[in-house]
């Protein structure tokens, strides 16, 4: 089976690589919240109350690090500092949104069941 490196770490499989760059709790929700629009580190706390400050930090900057995201600095006082998908990050946009639709799905699926629970008693 052949292995796949990139930035001297070995990897199983393409999908062990994916989960390795966008995997955990917090990276596809802030990928979710950069698919339209840029974000400024504050927006991301605030869309994102339970991400402590220590692990969105250390969370942006793997995935900047990735070059999934971009980070963009402006040099003004108190400085300003933006977040947008990169190249590789746009190229998520289509597993994210299929992600969404999944999410949604189950949703609707397990709705349903409570409903017919429901009825089911009546």
């Amino acid at each position: 089976m052949p292995k796949y490196r990139i930035n001297e770490k070995t990897y199983q499989c393409p999908t062990e690589l994916t989960l390795a760059m966008i995997g955990g709790k917090w990276k596809l929700i802030i990928l979710w919240h950069l698919v339209n629009e840029k974000k400024r580190y504050g927006e991301l706390r605030k869309l994102i109350p339970e991400i402590t400050h220590k692990m969105l930090t250390q969370q942006l900057r793997e995935l900047e690090e990735d070059k999934i995201i971009n980070r963009i600095v402006y040099n003004v006082i108190p400085p300003h500092v933006e977040y947008s998908l990169a190249g590789r990050g746009e190229k998520l946009k289509p597993m994210l949104a299929l992600m969404v639709e999944w999410g949604l799905n189950v949703q609707r699926e397990e709705l349903n069941e409570i409903n017919r629970e429901r009825e089911a008693v009546s």
